[in-house]
């Protein structure tokens, strides 16, 4: 085809239709922004990276590899501390202007989506603008350190509400009931394996589990505790494993981590795990084997560490037979079985319980602590306590605030209001209800 007047043969380089015009213009922005950023990255949907380019090698050392053959084919989020780039993967937005710090220094960057032809995210090109912008941008840059402190002191305060309230020796007792599972307690935690609370309602799972918690070497990591009874089953799902940014109509756009999340690197208490809906026992089996957790609407998987700490008060063997419990989650969850035995198999122990009780009712009410008489002693050791220490302390409390004697004797638990108490039969073990929370907590 010949050439018409305004052609030239130079422009016979560029292509005519749009899609060549395209693909030139991204070769060509490409090519320049390699030559002309500090560095950059691609990395593929599963999180990997593919690519760096000659200026991204410079800070290889910094972040502690000898050359790309190390830090090629690695996930990004495990060789570059505080990349964003998963959050670009995950929403396909693009991050325009951010300032990354790390090991290597303080970086402006840019993060971009890549797709394919049908518009699904594929991977995504990270580029550093600029290195060093605390010497040309210091306003942004104090900004950003004043955001940075903010952040860490919100999460000290966090961190702070989620440590541990009880530690081995807040379980009270020597007889040698409690002194076995105060040794059994001292014993799993020096391990990182799941660990079982069995036993009536009210005899202090909840207790064990910080005790534990607290005794191991994620004590200074946050204890995160969910009581699956009290929490919708419709919501069980988003409550452990979190929700991605517009999973669904009315969710919070930022999305919400999960409760693994949120303990990510200490513990996980689940208590009453025999209320759990089969339907999700199967993906809570997934996250123990596997450490993995997949928010509700995300196609991304998140690496956690968490150990389990599981409480009930039913009989999960005789669940597991009945069909309405997971034989393969009961055997995950059961690796360290601890039984807490109920308060009238450790009778001896109901003097340091009073003891301890009494004074912890006469803090939070303000009243003087009531002193017990031998015959209330005797009186307290002779029912059966199917409630056990939780309704061992609804007794003394109630008795305390509506005698104004300061020594009670078994006449003040002989009234009627506690008439019943002595007519109680000894409850079956592993008896269907609420768990403890603690010997010292209220009702």
């Amino acid at each position: 085809m010949p050439l018409s007047k305004n052609q030239t043969p130079a422009a016979l380089d560029i292509p005519q239709d749009v899609d060549g015009l395209l693909r030139l213009a991204a070769q060509s922005m490409f090519d320049v922004l390699a030559r002309s950023t500090e560095g950059m990255m691609v990395v593929d949907r599963d999180h990997r990276v593919v690519w760096i380019s000659e200026g991204y090698k410079r800070f290889l050392p910094a972040l502690g590899f000898s050359d790309e053959h190390e830090f090629v084919g690695k996930r990004v989020e495990d060789v570059v501390p505080n990349t964003q780039m998963l959050q670009v993967l995950e929403t396909g937005k693009p991050v325009l202007v951010d300032l990354l710090t790390n090991k290597a220094g303080t970086f402006l960057v840019s993060r971009l989506p890549l797709r394919n032809e049908g518009g699904e995210v594929i991977g995504a090109l990270g580029l550093v603008l600029l290195d060093h912008p605390e010497t040309t941008m210091q306003p942004l840059i104090t900004k950003f350190a004043r955001l940075q402190q903010e952040l860490e002191d919100t999460r000290r305060q966090l961190a702070a509400q989620r440590r541990p309230k009880y530690t081995i020796a807040s379980f009270i007792g020597a007889s040698p009931a409690a002194l076995e599972v105060k040794r059994q307690a001292r014993r799993v935690a020096q391990t990182d394996s799941t660990v079982l609370l069995l036993g009536e309602t009210g005899t202090g799972k909840e207790l064990l589990a910080h005790a534990i918690h607290a005794a191991s070497r994620r004590a200074h990591r946050p204890l995160v505790s969910v009581n699956i009874a009290a929490v919708p089953e419709t919501l069980l799902e988003a409550e452990f494993f979190g929700v991605a940014p517009g999973a669904y109509t009315g969710a919070e756009r930022k999305g919400r981590d999960g409760k693994f999340k949120l303990a990510d690197g200490g513990t996980l208490f689940l208590d009453e795990i025999g209320d759990m809906p089969l339907a999700l026992q199967s993906k809570l089996l997934r996250v123990l084997q596997e450490q993995e957790v997949e928010p509700l609407g995300s196609n991304t998987v998140m690496r956690i560490d968490v150990r389990v700490i599981a409480a009930t008060s039913r009989d999960l063997a005789a669940m597991v037979a009945a069909g309405s419990f997971r034989a393969d989650l009961y055997y995950r969850l059961n690796v360290l079985p601890i039984r807490v035995p109920a308060l009238r198999e450790r009778l001896e122990d109901i003097e340091a319980l009073a003891e301890a009780l009494g004074e912890d009712i006469a803090r939070r009410s303000g009243m003087p602590q009531k002193l017990l008489s031998p015959d209330a002693l005797e009186w307290l050791g002779r029912q059966a306590w199917p409630g056990n220490i939780r309704e061992l302390r609804n007794t003394l409390e109630q008795v305390s605030l509506m005698s104004d004697d300061l020594q009670l004797t078994a006449r003040h638990f002989q009234g009627e209001a506690l008439a019943p108490l002595a007519a109680q039969a000894p409850a079956t073990p592993l008896e269907d209800g609420p768990t403890a929370t603690s010997a010292l907590s209220s009702p």
